[in-house]
């Protein structure tokens, strides 16, 4: 008798955020309304472990309370019907609906409910067929996107102005949480003279986004960012730069990347250097603060494996490569990846048994503490902490460090 192996299942390590956690974060301080569609209480697992911003910030953030019988019959009436009261009174800039498993079965026509509602409130609204099966990043993706669909306005590109300006793509709690991380974002753009515009969608409001066509490059700092950049790039033929400014070097770098795509007009990716090593000298490096305690100080020679993001994940290689010497990175991606990001021997179709054995043959690990579980005791593999909202939620806020350049890092 055979054995079946089951990919993409999990035995041990968690799921990270699901789509749906994505779009409420994505979404959280434009003003509009997310309503999920499902069973009451299930906005409980977003509410409690994915959104940090949920106890001190008011969004609104709805479940429709589906019901078995409603779910049985299909009956989308009441969903129209709470969705519109709602909205008459709250009047939100926007609505989004967002789907789970259950809505996914029932064949749920979101496009065509949003018609409906769209008509009955005169209020801009979308709906996005997330079914609960893919992680945050599809999610919160497809949300940047419909924004610039719906919110954007076309022929609204300035002339070139003295400073370069920039959209940032991809800012959610999930993969940057609330430790400063944002504001460090916006001071790298600063420090190189660079002008911020809107930040996709952290600490920058629906007014700011709408204003997106007057930036000459986007810069995406996650994959979330990836949809919405594509989709200004449609519209504006705005380039896009890919990476996250971590640590002095490679934030350098990145910042040499915007400019040259405001030069050329092309997309360019952090990536496409991440070969080059410079001369390293471990005695007269001085190394920037990732917030990565226990990282070894020298990790040439060291098999390297970084989980996580793939955008964070490839800047953080980046950064240990030219100021750390490692030589032997590899990137495992646990969320959506895009090959064309991925490097020879990265990871990027998830597979828990893979995810461990690639552990196990590593020497230094960086990842969520949640991966420890799988870190084998009998081996001597340097564990370093980097948490991860997206997949332990608030368990280690106690450790977050924010890992983005500090304005006053010499770069």
């Amino acid at each position: 008798m055979g054995v079946l192996l089951l990919k993409r299942t999990n035995r041990i390590l968690p799921v990270y955020a699901a789509d749906i956690s994505g779009i409420c974060s994505a979404l959280y301080e434009l003003g509009g309304m997310t309503v999920m569609h499902d069973a009451s209480g299930c906005n409980s697992t977003y509410t409690t472990h994915d959104e940090p911003r949920w106890y001190s910030m008011d969004s609104m953030v709805y479940i429709s309370a589906l019901s078995e019988l409603e779910a049985v019959m299909g009956d989308d009436e009441k969903l129209v019907r709470d969705i519109v009261d709602a909205a008459l009174n709250l009047c939100p800039a926007f609505i989004c609906m967002g789907g789970t498993p259950i809505p996914m079965m029932m064949g749920t026509d979101f496009k065509g409910i949003a018609r409906m509602i769209e008509n009955k409130t005169g209020i801009p609204t979308f709906g996005i067929a997330t079914n609960g099966m893919h992680s945050y990043v599809r999610g919160a993706g497809e949300a940047l996107r419909w924004i610039v669909k719906r919110f954007c306005p076309p022929g609204i590109k300035a002339d070139r102005p003295a400073a370069l300006k920039v959209n940032i793509l991809g800012v959610t709690p999930l993969d940057f949480s609330l430790t400063g991380n944002t504001a460090r974002l916006k001071d790298f753009l600063r420090s190189h003279g660079m002008e911020t515009v809107g930040c996709w969608a952290m600490e920058s409001g629906l007014d700011e986004l709408r204003l997106a066509g007057l930036a000459d490059v986007n810069l995406v700092v996650s994959a979330v960012g990836l949809p919405a950049a594509a989709e200004l790039k449609k519209m504006y033929g705005t380039p896009w730069v890919v990476g996250t400014p971590v640590g002095r070097s490679t934030s350098g770098r990145l910042a040499e990347c915007i400019r040259q795509a405001a030069r050329t007009g092309e997309n360019q990716s952090l990536f496409d250097g991440a070969g080059y090593v410079p001369s390293w000298d471990a005695a007269a490096c001085i190394r920037p603060d990732l917030g990565l305690a226990g990282l070894p100080e020298d990790l040439s020679g060291k098999k390297v494996l970084i989980i996580g993001e793939q955008v964070i994940a490839g800047s953080l290689r980046c950064c240990l490569r030219e100021e750390w010497g490692a030589d032997q990175v590899t990137v495992l991606c646990p969320t959506e990846g895009e090959k064309a990001l991925a490097l020879e021997g990265d990871i990027i179709d998830w597979d828990e048994d893979e995810v461990i054995r690639a552990i196990a043959e590593s020497t230094v690990v960086v990842a969520d503490p949640l991966y420890r579980q799988v870190c084998p005791a009998h081996r001597n593999i340097v564990f370093v902490d980097f948490p991860h909202e997206a997949c332990s939620g608030r368990m280690y806020h106690s450790i977050m460090r924010p890992f983005v350049c500090a304005p006053d890092d010499p770069i």
